[in-house]
């Protein structure tokens, strides 16, 4: 065996408590890494899986662009284009089902939430697909209230053939009557409810109306057949598409957003374990200089002290990735059991076990063991450099100050000015790369505030310990080796900087949005649907309710929420990859304004409120909400081109502004009329109501209570409760959030106590000392719990103070994408980082400080 590698070896066996220490803050680091970011494949997985389905492979989907229904006299130019053998035309749509709707009982989960109904012409599908019934029969061209439904179905609810199937609907609930059952679904996606096409377009109330047309070429080869996908895109323009339509494209914008907010957890995650490594292994390096100076002494040459840091980081770096990768996986796994009922309640989101790609692996293990040795090299090529008197001989305090207010203060002091201005600036751009400047910055500064901070925070210790002087004596040894003390404080800075960073965003979401909430949601009732913000499965009711409403006595105001799927002709603006050439998939919601200004509230960004509201009945006009605003890059008075049914119609904008309701989705708000004209679309999904002042409250709400009897797909609650309600469902997800805060907080306040425990046990020998001038073991014991306060009070401020500055880039940056929120000061979160660092530091002192008070003098003083 190598010479190294036998150095290494004996020296982690004689130094077993430092070496688990350190190989401790590998396996935190990989934790971080590997634990967070096989997260993210999984949550996205987990998405994907539930958001989108498989179908029944067709040659040719025509859908409408903005994924409304569209004229049946379509399916007849499908069915003259030369090169088509068969098409068929089908109405849908999916429907949200209230909750407990099939089972009725409040204590289980709902076996179905969701569904899609089919309408379809029986000979025309029956040539496109094969329906194989397994018991009954499929539908015919005389059904009227019949419907086919699969297995996976009926069996879970206990239906049989001839059963009735309640459906809410828009003009109340109906009953079809199943006269087929299909085999069970083998592919994810929602229960498909098929009826006849005249059935369909009597429950959507859509006349004359199609979703989709599906075909099937009488040709083969590809190029014959782009030939005629050629010719039906100039029979139909460029409002229509020739592909299958996208499961919920609203959704992937969602889906989207999410991914980048995983991976920027993960990311972070990332650079956090990466410095936890490399913090903790410098710390025992730079600690052991006395150690590389006396083999140099006895003849090792500067390879051979390499090799053997090498070796010992290899050995380290090995069994802690390992071990991490094992607990970051158990802990992954305990979260996502932890979250998965609440998503589920939430979203209706199934969250499968972790899954661990290639490429986590590979950079948990590359960051795990390369931090690792990179963490030892440097430390040991600059010991390399020096002779080994200089190694061994005691440096002055001053010498030591002098070396901390170096070039490398004054690097600090620059990129902490330069972050400053940027953070002046304002240009999210600039506040990123503030951010790290801003860090680094005082990490490289660290060693020069040491004594000042270690003076300002010295006297409240000399005032507890002013007796025993033990006070006194921490600061001066903090002092003493500057760098020392800046590394330590470094690991704390980093652990409490993301406590703050996430407190202050947490603290402004919530601020933010549960105002926006209360002055949205403040009317006296609400008509909620099963789903809010997906709106396009949510069945609503016709006008007549909204107007049975209106005659209810001591009812003064009634506004409802209409809603058309739409697309927009517009690319985002800040996308660097492949531009979309369908345009901008849309949320489009249909409001009165004279009755919603007055009963619910959109927070303006730009334009007036008044003027915006005026405008939006006065020819083509809307009111886009921050998220499509930011993206778009649109501003009032811009034109929005929007694909509709009836063409490629502009729209101008009057105002930006949200609302609570759909602040995460790019939205734009219409006139009633404008919704109806060119979407074709009447249907109440929200609906709001205040009563007349003087109105007896429980009077009118029996009335409404019995208007809403034949709509069970709403739920009605009074305002105030249902703000409570959705208060409550924020707070159970940003639970989600305080999951992966955990992740990345928790192992960085564990390192963090590491290293201040490493720091106390590198002392053992000076602690020998003290005890052999005359120092009590509670003298002892006091100088080194006064010296992890001071170690973690400097800590604390550079985490503060770094984590206000994260915490503010955070907050643009969601705001700078379009979410309605404002920075608001986190002094929860500052007391909670305060508190919890000044404990941990204590913590870290108790037990190496309670070793090294009970050595015996002379083990003590043997120690190096």
């Amino acid at each position: 065996m190598r010479i190294e590698w036998t150095l290494a070896l004996r020296y982690l066996r004689g130094r077993r408590l430092r070496a688990l220490l350190t190989t401790l803050a590998v396996v935190f680091g990989v934790i971080v890494i590997f634990g967070m970011n096989i997260l993210v494949p999984t949550m996205m997985a987990a998405f994907q899986s539930t958001m989108l389905a498989a179908s029944d492979r067709v040659d040719l989907s025509v859908s409408q662009k903005s994924g409304e229904s569209f004229p049946a006299s379509v399916l007849e130019t499908v069915r003259k284009t030369d090169g088509i053998r068969v098409a068929q035309g089908i109405l849908g749509r999916p429907f949200n089902l209230p909750t407990d709707w099939f089972d009725r009982d409040p204590g289980t989960p709902d076996r179905v939430g969701t569904l899609s109904l089919l309408g379809l012409d029986p000979e025309d599908a029956r040539a496109m697909r094969s329906y194989a019934v397994r018991d009954g029969r499929f539908l015919s061209r005389d059904d009227g209230a019949a419907a086919v439904v699969s297995a996976s179905f009926t069996e879970p609810l206990g239906l049989k053939l001839g059963d009735d199937l309640a459906l809410p609907t828009a003009a109340g609930v109906v009953r079809l009557k199943i006269v087929g059952i299909r085999s069970p679904r083998a592919v994810p996606g929602n229960e498909e409810v098929l009826v006849t096409l005249p059935e369909a377009r009597t429950i959507l109330s859509s006349p004359e109306r199609l979703t989709s047309v599906e075909a099937n070429f009488a040709v083969d080869g590809e190029e014959k057949r782009q030939e005629i996908r050629g010719r039906l895109m100039g029979l139909l323009g460029a409002s229509y598409t020739l592909e299958a339509p996208s499961a919920g494209e609203n959704m992937a914008q969602v889906l989207q957003m999410s991914r980048i907010a995983f991976t920027a957890f993960g990311a972070l995650a990332m650079f956090m374990g990466a410095f936890i490594i490399f913090n903790t292994f410098r710390t025992v390096v730079t600690e052991r200089r006395r150690d590389i100076g006396m083999l140099r002494a006895l003849g090792a040459d500067r390879r051979t002290v390499v090799g053997t840091l090498l070796a010992e980081g290899f050995l380290q770096g090995a069994a802690g990735t390992a071990l991490g990768m094992v607990l970051g996986y158990l802990l992954a796994y305990a979260g996502i059991a932890a979250v998965s009922p609440m998503l589920g309640q939430l979203v209706r989101l199934s969250v499968g076990a972790p899954q661990v790609t290639p490429d986590i692996v590979a950079v948990s293990v590359v960051l795990g063991m390369g931090v690792t040795l990179a963490a030892g090299l440097f430390p040991a090529l600059s010991a390399g450099r020096v002779t080994p008197m200089e190694v061994l001989r005691p440096s002055p305090r001053d010498a030591y100050y002098r070396r901390a207010l170096g070039a490398g203060a004054v690097a600090g002091l620059v990129m902490v000015a330069l972050s400053l201005l940027a953070l002046a600036s304002g240009n999210l751009r600039l506040l990123s790369l503030g951010t790290i400047l801003f860090m680094v910055g005082l990490i490289l500064l660290a060693p020069a505030l040491v004594r000042p901070l270690a003076v300002a925070f010295g006297w409240l210790l000399a005032l507890v310990f002013a007796r025993e002087g033990t006070g006194t004596l921490a600061q001066g040894n903090m002092t003493r080796q500057p760098s020392r003390s800046a590394i330590t404080a470094s690991t704390t800075m980093i652990a409490l900087a993301i406590i703050v960073a996430l407190g202050g965003m947490v603290t402004s979401v919530m601020g933010s949005f549960t105002d926006l909430m209360r002055r949205s949601l403040g009317s006296d009732y609400i008509f909620v649907p099963p789903a809010i913000t997906v709106w396009q499965s949510n069945v609503g009711a016709s006008g007549s309710l909204a107007d049975r409403l209106r005659r209810i006595d001591g009812v003064d105001r009634v506004s409802t929420m209409r809603y058309a799927m739409g697309v927009a002709d517009l690319k985002p603006t800040m996308s660097k990859g492949p531009q979309p050439e369908s345009g901008m998939a849309i949320s489009i919601l249909g409001i009165d304004p004279a009755d919603f200004a007055l009963v619910s509230y959109l927070s303006f960004s730009e334009g007036s409120e008044k003027d915006a509201y005026a405008a939006l009945g006065k020819g083509r006009t809307l009111i886009a909400n921050p998220i499509l605003a930011s993206s778009a890059g649109l501003k009032v008075g811009d034109s929005v081109p929007l694909l509709t049914p009836e063409g490629r119609l502009e729209y101008r904008v009057v105002g930006v502004a949200a609302d609570i309701l759909n602040a995460k989705i790019a939205t734009v708000f219409l006139s009633q009329a404008n919704l109806a004209a060119d979407f074709h679309k009447n249907e109440d999904i929200f609906i709001q109501l205040n009563l007349a002042k003087g109105a007896d409250p429980k009077a009118a709400a029996a009335a409404i209570k019995e208007a809403a009897r034949e709509y069970p797909q709403f739920t009605m609650i009074e305002g105030r409760a249902y703000f409570e309600e959705l208060l409550s469902l924020f707070q159970k997800a940003f639970s989600v959030l305080y999951v992966l805060y955990a992740f990345l907080a928790l192992p960085a306040l564990m390192s963090m106590l590491n290293t201040l425990s490493i720091g106390v046990l590198e002392r053992t020998r000076e602690i020998g000392m003290l005890r052999a001038v005359g120092s009590t073991q509670r003298q002892v014991r006091r100088t080194i719990l006064a010296e992890a306060l001071l170690l973690a009070a400097f800590g604390v401020v550079l985490g503060l103070l770094s984590g206000l500055y994260l915490a503010y880039l955070l907050v643009r940056a969601m705001a700078a994408m379009g979410f309605p929120i404002g920075f608001l000061f986190p002094w929860g979160g500052i007391l909670a980082a305060a508190a919890i660092g000044l404990a941990f530091g204590a913590l870290a002192a108790v037990v190496p400080s309670r070793r090294a008070a009970g050595l015996q003098i002379v083990e003590a003083l043997r120690y190096e």
